[in-house]
């Protein structure tokens, strides 16, 4: 290809490929040749270059064995871009896991969504195909790219394979907090719960269950931003190197059509309902929610439209269909051979909006009309029909009251105990996760079976990040108690169960938060058929308390950000953490990276 036009003074640089994003010198066509100085280190010759760009985000990691199988998948993925006639180059980002990630990965996500809004900005992509997989790298990279809004696609690494013990199927992580609880409780001696360890995770991939990861893949199919196979092939299997393949192809289609693939243009509020809906029908983790929440708030046209109580109302005519662990029985390569997302894309259609555009061009009804599906035996088995489902509806309820003004999660499909979905009784409250570790398993513990348990401060702003510490564990005094009620205003995995009430807002860490003001023996209620959560206090006490705590934080010299309880000043990332991450239901983002995050400075600066 003859590259003399690129050297011509007289005409403008085109913005597309290489020739986009250039870096300012002032001189925009020596910034063009000074670019191709230094990709042509990397061996690229004119003809290369002169074609369709595909970024592709690598986020491999020796601490991410989510990941294990990206260097399969980058294979795979270049192999369909250069197929058809793009051009494949990879750069990082930063990549998390949920275990090696201190205080939460929580705590990482929105750092890592920026990280790849600049970078997906920054490089000279006209499409992204973004490889992630462990549950916040997903909704982080959505996030991203719907504020870079240049075309992406999605590509997830796919869950593990389950393992075995003693002849019976075990995989992470419903059954690593199931086997823990038991050898809590002595019914494991040592000798099983290290073999159960050994066999948990037997390959690379995200958690086998539907748990956060799995939930934000399907929730990804859903919006139409990938194939529906890519939601459930396991990590380790050719299927899932066939969908990394055709991610390239599709990747190399979207840039002939730059401008109608970007994200802000395909995706639309219909687009989320549906991803709602599949949220409720899989039964889907909850943390999904506020990583929802998040991702609806960076997109400037439907931030503000659809709020918990859509989430909720989309409950209320949605069944649960699918029969896998933690809310049934089964894992993530069954789903996968029941059909996966085409076979409950297709059970769903009368709930769908159809019109919902994706990111090949087509609409989803098209999708589906081009992709048919044929139940059988084992797929109506594992993806029930409409008229038979798991559970009638409401998997995930959305609860308010003088508790949680500004909402509360309580994932009402795992309850172990059905009574507690009706029910009132006395707090045992434990102020941080500290106090829980230290108290939890005394047996000086005033706790009884009818207790209601809460663990306060582990929120957004108060731990900080938002853990997935909700999971209360039982006292191990109470033998025999498999549930309890339980509530926190953190988060718990999306692989756990119970009657648990998360994302109470505002959080403890909010001075005039009402659960911030709980004590020992409070009446607390949960109705599950009212979507209420109260505590038995008059709206005069709850506001004496709060002065009350405000005067002990004043004498206690503890720092105060507005409202939030920030103790001491803190530097860096942490410090723009506490003071600018939002509450869990606007999805634990800062306020300044929103659709709306502008008016946040224009706001400061009036006050300054």
């Amino acid at each position: 290809m003859d590259d003399r036009q690129d050297y011509d003074l007289g005409k403008p640089i085109a913005g597309t490929g290489l020739r986009q994003g250039l870096t300012s010198y002032g001189d925009t066509h020596f910034s063009l040749f000074l670019r191709k100085v230094f990709i042509k280190a990397a061996g690229y010759g004119e003809d290369a270059l002169a074609r369709p760009i595909i970024g592709i985000i690598n986020t491999g990691s020796g601490f991410n064995p989510c990941h294990g199988n990206i260097h399969q998948l980058m294979e795979a993925v270049k192999r369909g871009v250069q197929l058809h006639g793009g051009l494949a180059i990879e750069f990082p980002t930063i990549s998390l896991h949920e275990s090696f990630a201190s205080p939460t990965s929580m705590f990482l996500r929105n750092l890592m969504s920026m990280d790849t809004e600049e970078m997906i900005k920054a490089q000279p992509v006209d499409v992204c195909i973004m490889i992630g997989g462990c549950d916040k790298t997903v909704p982080a990279q959505i996030m991203g790219a719907i504020s870079a809004n240049k075309p992406v696609l999605p590509l997830i690494t796919g869950p593990m394979m389950p393992g075995s013990f003693k002849g019976q199927r075990i995989g992470a992580c419903t059954d690593c907090r199931n086997n823990w609880a038991a050898y809590r409780a002595g019914d494991l001696n040592i000798e099983d719960i290290s073999g159960i360890n050994e066999e948990l995770a037997p390959t690379v991939g995200t958690c086998g269950v539907m748990g956060t990861a799995s939930t934000m893949a399907c929730i990804t199919a859903g919006l139409g931003l990938m194939p529906f196979s890519g939601a459930a092939a396991p990590a380790v299997s050719s299927a899932r190197m066939r969908v990394a393949e055709q991610t390239g192809a599709d990747a190399v289609s979207v840039a002939s059509k730059l401008d109608e693939r970007r994200p802000q243009t395909i995706l639309s509020r219909d687009s989320f309902i549906n991803a709602i809906t599949v949220l409720q029908a899989i039964g889907g983790s909850t943390n999904a929610v506020v990583h929802l929440m998040a991702i609806i708030n960076r997109h400037p046209k439907v931030a503000g439209t659809i709020t918990l109580r859509t989430i909720d109302e989309i409950g209320r005519k949605t069944p649960l269909l699918i029969d896998l662990k933690p809310s049934g029985d089964n894992y993530m390569n069954d789903f996968h051979n029941a059909g996966g997302m085409l076979a409950l894309m297709h059970t769903l259609r009368p709930l769908l909006h159809l019109d919902a555009l994706t990111i090949t061009g087509e609409t989803l009804g098209q999708r589906l009309d081009s992709s048919p599906f044929k139940p059988f035996p084992f797929s109506l088995q594992l993806i029930r029909p409409l008229d038979n489902p798991l559970y009638p509806s409401s998997a995930l309820v959305t609860l308010y009251g003088n508790l949680a003004p500004g909402g509360a999660i309580l994932k009402a499909a795992a309850s172990k105990d059905r009574s507690l979905l009706e029910y009132e009784g006395p707090a045992v409250v434990f102020e941080n996760t500290a106090d829980l570790a230290a108290r939890i398993d005394s047996d000086d513990l005033d706790v009884t079976p009818q207790s209601v348990l809460v663990l306060k401060s582990i929120g957004p702003i108060g731990n900080p990040g938002m853990p997935e510490a909700g999971v209360i564990p039982i006292p191990r005094k109470l033998k025999g108690v498999k549930d309890m009620l339980r509530l926190s205003d953190g988060r718990m995995s999306g692989t756990a169960g119970g009657t648990i009430v998360l994302h109470i807002s505002p959080e403890s860490g909010i001075v005039d938060s009402p659960f911030g003001i709980l004590k020992d023996g409070d009446m607390i209620r949960l109705s599950l058929e009212d979507r209420r959560l109260e505590v038995g206090l008059s709206d005069q006490e709850i506001a004496a308390r709060v002065r009350e705590r405000r005067e002990s934080l004043q004498k206690q010299n503890v720092a105060l950000h507005g409202k939030r309880i920030v103790g001491t000043r803190k530097r860096g990332y942490r410090g723009l953490y506490e003071t600018s991450v939002n509450q869990a239901e606007e999805g634990a983002d800062f306020d300044f990276m929103t659709a709306n995050g502008s008016q946040i400075f224009e706001r400061l600066s009036e006050e300054m």
